[in-house]
């Protein structure tokens, strides 16, 4: 197993974190995973055996699973069972009635997003469910109020065939929120 210094910069949760949630720091978790054989072991069942065996609730488990995933099996980031995931966010200084609206009425929304979307589904002021202009990639946004009347959206970009794709709709992503942002601060 790699060294705990040599793996610690790429996990996105400190060691902190996770003792408190967990009782053990990230190098522990992989000593005890490669022990118990979880090289070998899917995604599920090193959750599993986390969560049955040793007691690491349910978000906790995935969280150590895809951090052992990630830092000893050499798992790229992003990468899910059916493609890569990207996620990008932005708080605007706007009531989340407006950000909605801005997703929802394809007038407002063609002005910052040039490609053409299929809403599945949409509980306002909450999330929504939308596929991608290719038919293929699904777009998960949720929506929150942040402090002093500004709003915040957060979009999670599944199904994407390869890193080099992840990587684009990340910088993709990042424009248009921009975008975004800018024309409900305009207003």
């Amino acid at each position: 197993m790699a060294a705990a210094k040599s793996i610690k910069p790429a996990l996105r949760v400190g060691d902190e974190a996770v003792k408190a949630k967990t009782g053990k720091v990230w190098a522990d978790w992989f000593e005890l995973l490669d022990r118990a054989g979880a090289r070998k072991l899917s995604h599920p069942e090193i959750a599993n055996l986390l969560n049955t065996r040793h007691g690491v609730g349910g978000w906790w488990s995935q969280m150590v699973t895809v951090g052992y995933e990630q830092a000893v099996l050499g798992r790229p980031q992003g990468k899910k069972k059916d493609g890569y995931e990207i996620s990008a966010s932005k708080t605007v200084a706007a009531p989340m009635k407006e950000l909605f609206a801005a997703w929802t009425d394809s007038r407002r929304r063609a002005k910052w997003l040039d490609e053409p979307v299929t809403i599945r589904k949409a509980t306002p002021g909450k999330s929504m469910r939308v596929t991608w202009s290719d038919g293929k990639t699904i777009l998960a946004i949720g929506f929150y109020e942040t402090k002093g009347g500004n709003s915040q959206v957060a979009v999670q970009h599944g199904k994407l065939k390869s890193a080099k794709e992840a990587d684009r709709m990340k910088a993709f992503w990042a424009k248009a929120l921009s975008r975004l942002k800018a024309q409900l601060e305009a207003n």
